[in-house]
């Protein structure tokens, strides 16, 4: 997604313009624009013009509208977001007060208007907007003397720094040269991968070269870190896979990708902390229901004891009519981070998200037991589903 501008006051009050780039960004917009938004953006309208003889004509002009929505329907065939409401705005083609259907679509520039901009929503403006912040996979693809750390959405590949550096040959007499090369080779990538490299969020890191430089470069990173006690690296060892390519260029990726073992990998990447928070939360429930709850009224009295470890949350909530439930929602995910807690917010789009929203589309996994809840869920959790 692109940012185009962003004007807010303190209030929350303000419009933001924005450019979907991809599948990804339509989603975003989707749970952006919310009923009773005011939606501007080019579009299409057919006019009737009546001459003075009395004969009529119609034709198609492009022009701008800004609209109240009123309704929200988003095609994932088509991947267009289609916007209906009333006209606000004077134009020459379209009276004030006449329904209008808008079209957002990728690549075309829209403004949101919004008389309060929460938390949630400004949140998810810093996620599309920052690439960083959608590549849970990187790679770095070497070979001697040049390496490319990558990050890579489920769109794109970005380069986020390029070794090029200068090894001496190995020769006799020269061999110590050629390992001090080697040595500053390495501490260059590594710094690189430390540098770029958001280990909260990234779930892979790829590294892939010919023949045996990932690995010397693999156990290189890993005495570096024993040797300074870097505990970044050693706790996500794991998420480190080892791959062969044929050069250590950029365009060697495409080959990396397509290997079978690191397409599961990557695939099993999206939302795959969510998928382990649900397992977790079905898994404490089965063995300990005192600790995992779910629906509404339950989740919000287990927030008033800061008991939440593990708000579970899906996104579908957020994009309900009601305004004042939408707060409640944005008031609790605010209050579970002040808390010290974790926040999951689930797509619906997602296989995870359909399974959190057969369980009211919101759970919990507390921090301690509250049994007096667990007593209560039995009058209650049926009457939650419907929230």
């Amino acid at each position: 997604m692109k940012l185009i501008s962003k004007n807010i006051d303190r209030d929350g009050k303000g419009s933001v313009s924005l450019i979907p780039e991809n599948t990804e960004d339509m989603w975003h917009a989707y749970n952006l624009i919310c009923e009773g938004n005011f939606v501007s953006c080019s579009t299409i309208r057919k006019v009737q013009m009546e001459s003075a003889t009395g004969s009529s004509n119609s034709f198609r002009v492009r022009t701008t509208l800004t609209i109240c929505v009123e309704s929200i329907d988003f095609d994932t065939q088509a991947c267009v977001l289609r916007l209906k409401g009333r006209n606000v705005e004077d134009n020459k083609y379209v009276k004030m007060g006449a329904y209008h259907t808008l079209d957002v679509e990728q690549n075309r520039k829209f403004t949101i208007i919004k008389a309060k901009w929460d938390s949630i929503a400004l949140e998810r403006i810093d996620t599309a907007c920052d690439p960083t912040q959608n590549a849970d996979v990187a790679a770095v693809i070497m070979q001697e003397g040049i390496a490319y750390v990558c990050l890579i959405t489920s769109n794109m590949t970005i380069v986020r720094a390029k070794i090029d550096q200068v090894i001496p040959r190995k020769r006799k007499g020269n061999v110590s040269q050629h390992e001090k090369g080697l040595t500053r080779f390495y501490e260059n990538i590594m710094q690189g991968i430390l540098r770029h490299i958001n280990f909260d969020i990234v779930k892979c890191i790829i590294l892939a070269s010919p023949g045996f430089v990932k690995d010397q470069f693999m156990d290189y990173m890993v005495q570096q870190a024993i040797k300074l006690d870097n505990k970044l690296i050693l706790e996500n060892k794991g998420k480190f896979l080892l791959v062969h390519s044929s050069s250590g260029f950029k365009h060697s990726l495409k080959e990396v990708l397509a290997e079978p073992a690191v397409m599961s990998r990557i695939s099993e990447t999206k939302a795959a902390s969510e998928v382990k928070a649900l397992e977790t939360f079905y898994m404490i429930l089965g063995s300990d229901p005192s600790r995992a709850f779910y629906g509404k009224k339950h989740i919000q009295k287990a927030n008033e004891s800061q008991a939440i470890e593990t708000l579970l949350i899906s996104d579908k909530l957020f994009r309900c009519q009601d305004i004042n439930e939408r707060k409640e929602y944005v008031e609790l995910v605010e209050s579970v981070k002040d808390s010290g807690g974790d926040v999951k917010i689930f797509s619906s789009l997602h296989v995870s998200g359909e399974q959190l929203e057969q369980i009211t589309g919101i759970a919990a996994i507390l921090r301690f037991p509250i049994p007096e809840l667990e007593d209560e869920s039995n009058g209650e959790s049926d009457s939650d589903v419907d929230d």
